[in-house]
């Protein structure tokens, strides 16, 4: 599934960024609930599935040390042109290539929706593993009534009550601290979750 979803994002990387990697595209009530989160980080912060990098950038601005990772070369590439100076590494969010307890927060955005719900639990466990303790994790995802796979625009995603993903975070060791919703006219619903560990 893994290769499946990078490749399909690569397939489409061009299209992805022209019309995604800026904050002009961010809706103003996600930027804030991230820069509030950022606010609070002490530490580095890793923007596990970075894509081309505009919020690892938004996080080195907030004055937080940022690393960004994602599965996508073309992403990466991008990412590092756009942005110099910040450090993106192409990896997976299953077996992060970071030592135990080294990052502050963990920011997730809309990078689990393709995990499916068997294994979500595999990048949860890493992030609960690089971050130091009291470290702080937000996720951001499609939110809906049941945990549902649909057809997303580039790869199958899936949706999650936010209870639901609640459960698994508390199951892997997470203390939830916040939930939000959001619902849009004519748009999936979003959700967003801040953990600490």
């Amino acid at each position: 599934m893994v290769s499946v979803v990078s490749d399909a994002y690569s397939s489409r990387a061009a299209e992805y960024v022209e019309r995604f990697a800026s904050m002009g595209a961010v809706h103003p009530s996600d930027r804030q609930l991230v820069a509030t989160w950022a606010d609070g980080i002490e530490g580095a912060v890793l923007d596990a599935g970075c894509g081309p990098g505009h919020w690892t950038n938004f996080l080195t601005e907030a004055g937080l040390p940022a690393l960004g990772v994602d599965l996508v070369p073309e992403f990466i590439e991008h990412a590092r042109v756009a942005y110099p100076g910040i450090p993106f590494r192409i990896g997976s969010l299953d077996a992060l290539d970071l030592s135990t307890g080294t990052v502050g927060g963990v920011l997730a955005w809309y990078s689990l929706i393709h995990h499916e719900p068997e294994t979500i639990r595999t990048p949860l466990l890493e992030f609960r593993r690089v971050l130091s303790p009291g470290g702080a994790l937000l996720i951001g995802f499609f939110e809906g009534h049941v945990v549902e796979k649909f057809e997303h625009a580039v790869a199958a995603a899936y949706e999650w009550p936010v209870s639901d993903l609640c459960d698994e975070l508390i199951a892997v060791g997470f203390d939830v601290v916040e939930t939000h919703a959001r619902a849009t006219t004519g748009q999936r619903s979003h959700g967003a979750i801040l953990a600490v560990c």
